[in-house]
């Protein structure tokens, strides 16, 4: 395994970051299974793990309590907070008063006394970033957080945020979690040159695109949690027509290359010097096992030019599929009188 400095934090981890967005109730309910799945990857030598409080509704924080036991001082935890828990609408978003709520809920769930990344899930259209970087700036003073993060974020709220931290002498956004893969490739226009002008870290996530570079022979079959997401498996959409004959032409060139479609996928996204470390996925332990063994795999030029010609950089195959859209595009009432 090899590792790389996150940002300016100082942090080292690891080139790959276990997400546990599938453990629990969303894929694989099983503790036991997936308890064993972090310590594997552990044994690895992966040092990072990524999960959320929305995950399975805390469930996931959980199983990642679970599994640190005795060994929380040598792994950095990342979690976040944003997303809906529960059905009053003041457990959820942006606003200081949830944030210092969230966080005591996650260091519970997660039987922790500190959280090393802790990460705003999406941008709060609603609630004024002075006010979510100052209520993080007072747990970071507190000792809970180590350092904060935010998570698909648009290159315009990136620069915001860094600016109101500077303006108002707060705590700024170290990290930045952006969705990244051979198909997705939009942030490298604007996300990923923002960050790295910001010395800020990414870590990556969906390099496998939702199951769309996994190297099944029918790739539309998914079961992911992610499938049900904006279509992302509706052959009647021109944008995944698109997609499927892109996945044939890197499927081609994965064989010519003599690896798997998933090892030129996650090869791929670490390739760019903007990217920190890749979260890799999974529900089951061989999904986890048959992507830790692409560590250290690097693309050559050509490769990477081949690349290129299948989908220009700075591009997205489906538009649709890039949940870094700003709110004002996605969201209706924010356009509408």
């Amino acid at each position: 395994m090899e590792y790389r400095v996150l940002g300016t934090t100082g942090i080292t981890v690891s080139e790959f970051a276990l997400g546990a967005m599938m453990f629990g109730s969303y894929s694989n309910d099983d503790h036991d299974e997936s308890v064993k799945m972090i310590r594997t990857a552990l044994d690895a030598g992966v040092n990072f793990i990524d999960t959320a409080d929305a995950y399975s509704q805390g469930e996931s924080e959980v199983i990642v309590g679970k599994a640190l036991k005795g060994r929380r001082d040598d792994v950095v935890v990342a979690t976040k907070f944003y997303f809906p828990m529960g059905d009053d609408p003041n457990r959820g978003g942006g606003s200081a008063r949830w944030i210092k709520r969230a966080v005591e809920d996650s260091l519970r769930r997660l039987d922790t006394d500190y959280i090393d990344l802790y990460q705003m899930h999406r941008p709060d259209q609603h609630t004024d970033i002075d006010d979510s970087l100052g209520a993080l700036s007072d747990l970071v003073r507190a000792g809970k957080v180590r350092t904060i993060g935010s998570s698909t974020f648009p290159a315009s709220e990136i620069v915001e945020a860094q600016w109101v931290a500077d303006r108002r002498g707060h705590q700024r956004f170290r990290t930045e979690q952006p969705q990244y893969s051979l198909l997705v490739r939009g942030i490298e226009a604007d996300v990923l040159p923002t960050i790295q002008r910001h010395g800020m870290g990414a870590l990556t996530w969906s390099p496998l695109s939702g199951g769309w570079l996994s190297g099944r022979t029918d790739p539309t079959a998914g079961s992911d949690l992610r499938a049900s997401w904006g279509g992302m498996f509706d052959m009647s959409d021109p944008g995944n027509q698109a997609k499927l004959a892109a996945v044939e032409q890197f499927s081609k060139l994965a064989a010519e290359t003599g690896i798997s479609l998933p090892a030129l996928a996650t090869a791929f996204v670490l390739s760019h010097p903007g990217v920190t470390s890749v979260i890799l996925g999974g529900s089951k332990p061989h999904h986890l096992t048959d992507l830790l063994a692409t560590s250290g795999l690097r693309l050559s030029e050509d490769v990477l030019d081949r690349i290129d010609e299948i989908v220009p950089p700075g591009t997205n195959v489906r538009q649709n599929d890039a949940f870094a859209t700003t709110p004002a595009v996605l969201d209706k009432r924010l356009r509408r009188r």
